[in-house]
């Protein structure tokens, strides 16, 4: 198969070493052809250190490339998806399979990436996502991703071309909750790391994780998500793995502005994109909109768009009324 991957971050890298070991022919995709040009020529990611990229892997700025694809990967952060899209549809086969990996949801609309792709493009588009670190994707580190769509054959022929023995691809039909999943966790990885720099403990982030998934599998039913796919490995599974590892860019920004740091200035020390600081505004808005209990995302929107204190806010999410920990059917009848 041949695949272009539109977007040459760690993550988009990752993915293209993984595809050419499975066989697949590959293009990587950059914006800037002085990238293109850095990463051809030094044979290396500077968002992979350690990893030498095969020198099978072929390197392009030209969007008309992908005339010859036979599936195109969306690997760009949040706020490129859009655009990125609308450069390439004009040069997408009919037959092309498009696939969306980028975690994030659009921070003016709600709408999720493979919403975004198929808005630019027309096409259905499948949604890969999961706890899948880009640095242990690219080094072969067994890992677990779902192939999303409401078209099982896409998702099928996804899984087909990822999976290895280093990477078991499953498939979902709940795009929905995969997306939401794969934004939100990110909201929540940024607040377990407020936490860590504040210096609480494990319980805290027990507490914060549980808590988290609780008000996005909320949001996701209103949306019209599965409950059982938060349980899975684009909910729980990627929540642990960005909430605890120190490859999270989202916890270290949240570990900077626990110590203290500024919110911008804590993702520019990060030096990559903090997609959690944008998927709270999203998510905020959602909430709004479709009138979900999400006190931990207001929280988070709190201390990141209105400079209110970390501490305080969690002293002020621990003192809300007192409740069940669920809806139980025993206490309803």
């Amino acid at each position: 198969m041949k695949v272009l991957i539109a977007g040459s971050g760690g993550w988009g890298t990752a993915l293209a070493i993984r595809l050419l070991q499975n066989g697949h022919k590959v293009i990587l995709w950059s914006y800037c052809a002085c990238e293109s040009e850095q990463l051809a020529a030094s044979g290396q990611n500077p968002f992979l250190p350690g990893v030498p990229l095969p020198k099978e892997l072929r390197f392009t700025a030209d969007a008309s490339e992908a005339r010859e694809q036979d599936m195109v990967v969306f690997a760009t952060p949040s706020f490129a998806v859009r655009g990125t899209a609308k450069r390439f549809a004009p040069f997408l086969r009919e037959d092309a399979v498009l696939v969306s990996v980028t975690k994030g949801i659009e921070e003016t609309t709600g709408f999720r990436m493979s919403e975004l792709v198929a808005q630019e493009t027309g096409k259905n588009v499948v949604a890969l996502s999961g706890p899948s670190h880009a640095e242990e994707v690219s080094r072969g580190i067994p890992t677990g991703v779902v192939a999303a769509c409401t078209d099982k054959t896409l998702a099928e022929k996804v899984q087909a071309a990822f999976m290895c023995e280093r990477l078991r691809v499953y498939t979902c039909p709940d795009t929905v909750g995969v997306e939401l999943g794969a934004a939100h966790k990110n909201v929540i990885a940024l607040c377990a790391g407020i936490c860590d720099g504040l210096g609480y403990g494990d319980n805290t982030k027990a507490l914060l994780m549980t808590r988290g998934l609780a008000e996005l599998a909320r949001l996701g039913i209103a949306l019209g998500a599965s409950r059982e796919t938060f349980a899975g490995l684009a909910g729980v599974g990627d929540l642990i793995v960005t909430c605890t590892s120190m490859h999270s860019r989202n916890r270290r920004a949240g570990i900077l502005i626990g110590q203290g740091v500024g919110v911008q200035e804590a993702m520019k020390q990060v030096g990559a994109v903090v997609e959690g600081y944008y998927a709270a505004s999203a998510a905020h808005r959602l909430a709004q909109k479709y009138g979900v209990e999400m006190p931990i995302t207001n929280a988070a929107h709190e201390v990141l768009y209105e400079n209110h204190d970390p501490r305080e806010a969690i002293t002020t999410l621990m003192q809300r009324q007192k409740t069940a920990e669920a809806e139980y059917a025993e206490w309803a009848r």
